[in-house]
């Protein structure tokens, strides 16, 4: 019986540079976000996320924005976040930005939910680093109140009350798609089987099926929770090109500054060529090379973690908007062909 496994892309917003190597202005960085998901709803393909950030290196600070401008130009790909950092927000804003989301895309949206990877929205939107674990944890708990569409009454530290509480609008469906974002937590694992939600595997770096034992202990605590079966995605990085060795040679300076940027923030060395290569072969975390290449690892990804969706994080650093554009066309016309042909073999 044929494995169904959705593919989508995801972006940053990355900060890419022009012909003659310079940033170019984060407003154009956006219009070519637009651009980017019109061609993926062309080629085909079945998501499109956009994460949410507060830095220099990515543009998008408002995913929901940029998504409802998207929603505007495409007419079926779904849409949603990669991730909404739901710990400096508030449960409700968000619920009510991405149910108005919904509207506006016919029903389109859909939302991933996360504590982020960087943490400049903490002391932005005044919130102590100290309290990440709390903050997150009662959000959470009240966005799983929310998504039941029926007046809510909740209480915690973090925000005001609610008490038998209406908000608006509702979906249309009266059911808006949510999935938690995890790194390597188990806690996060655990958490979002028990309010049952979707889970989607943040794999950057190591090797894919380093995380089996996190869809393991998804599956048991579904179990415990007498939960049935829920939806398992994953969100790599990646890149595709007519050959493996172009794809290689075109990605390798982009990914090796972002690293070596991000690197200095966290006390990385810098990466070698050496390293790449291990990361873009066929255990690593990269999914970079030619359709063939990408399709092949996807599929063996896809099996290993009993996906039902795959999104390649398809920006990488200050690789030009052409060669994304580029990207995007092979992944839905060549790679994704090639990974729905071959996942009733996986």
């Amino acid at each position: 019986m044929a494995h169904t496994l959705e593919l989508g892309l995801d972006t940053f917003g990355d900060v890419t540079w022009d012909a003659g190597g310079s940033p170019l202005p984060m407003p154009q960085v956006i219009r070519n976000v637009v651009a980017e998901a019109i061609l993926a709803d062309d080629v085909g393909l079945d998501f499109f996320g956009v994460g949410e950030h507060h830095r220099e290196d990515f543009a998008v600070s408002a995913p929901e924005v940029v998504l409802a401008a998207i929603a505007g130009r495409t007419s079926r790909i779904r849409l949603g976040s990669a991730v909404t950092v739901l710990s400096s927000d508030d449960p409700v804003r968000v619920f009510q930005r991405f149910a108005t989301l919904d509207a506006v895309s016919g029903g389109r949206a859909e939302v991933i939910l996360g504590r982020g990877s960087f943490t400049e929205s903490f002391p932005l939107f005044g919130l102590e680093l100290r309290d990440y674990e709390q903050l997150f944890e009662e959000k959470l708990e009240l966005f799983a109140e929310l998504l039941k569409e029926e007046p809510v009454t909740w209480a915690g530290s973090t925000r005001a009350a609610l008490t038998e509480q209406q908000v608006y609008p509702p979906t249309g469906s009266g059911s808006l798609r949510t999935w938690v974002g995890v790194g390597g937590s188990p806690q996060s694992v655990i958490r979002a089987a028990h309010y049952g939600l979707p889970l989607m595997l943040a794999i950057i770096g190591g090797e894919p099926r380093q995380f089996a034992p996190m869809v393991d202990l998804y599956h048991r605590a579904l179990s415990q929770f007498g939960i049935g079966q829920r939806p398992i995605g994953a969100h790599s990085p990646g890149y595709v090109a007519a050959t493996d060795e172009q794809a290689r040679e075109e990605l390798w300076p982009h990914y090796a500054a972002m690293q070596e940027r991000i690197g200095k923030e966290r006390g990385w060395g810098p990466m070698s060529r050496e390293q790449f290569e291990h990361t873009a072969g066929p255990d690593g975390a990269l999914f970079v090379g030619s359709p063939e290449t990408v399709a092949t690892k996807i599929v063996k990804v896809a099996g290993e973690l009993s996906l039902s969706r795959f999104d390649l994080k398809y920006s990488v650093g200050t690789l030009s908007h052409e060669k994304l554009m580029t990207s995007i066309e092979l992944y839905g016309s060549r790679v994704a062909p090639l990974v729905r042909e071959r996942m009733p073999e996986a």
